[in-house]
């Protein structure tokens, strides 16, 4: 029997989702200056939206319709924040290793919000 789930805090996607938030903060640090409130913004805007979406998510888990929206403005952020990796290794902000790490841990909260969409009856 599954363990039952009492915040949006013991999701694994949404502790995923801050660690992924964590690294764009620190990796950010040290692009350009004059990035700070374009490219640095964006991305940091983006990756910290993945996890409060998944919050609002889990506080409409009653409303199955409305839990799905949310976890999919979540997956947008998500996307969106790839977008911005992609940007940044192209113009030589981000290594490739870094970007390519950074890529995976998009991949997997990526699976598991999409999984998350499939069966929202799992958390609703």
């Amino acid at each position: 029997m599954a363990e039952r789930i009492n915040s949006f805090t013991e999701l694994r996607v949404y502790q995923e989702a801050c660690r992924l938030d964590e690294i764009v903060f620190e990796e950010t640090k040290r692009w350009p200056r004059e990035e700070k409130y374009a490219l640095i913004d964006q991305i940091r805007r983006s990756s910290r939206s993945i996890g409060a979406n998944i919050a609002e998510a889990w506080a409409k888990r009653r409303y199955p319709a409305h839990f799905i929206s949310k976890l999919s403005d979540a997956d947008g952020e998500l996307q969106e924040t790839r977008h911005w990796l992609g940007r940044a290794l192209k113009y030589g902000y981000a290594t490739k290793p870094k970007t390519d790490d950074m890529e995976k841990q998009c991949a997997m909260i990526g699976k598991m919000l999409g999984n998350m969409i499939k069966k929202p009856e799992t958390f609703t």
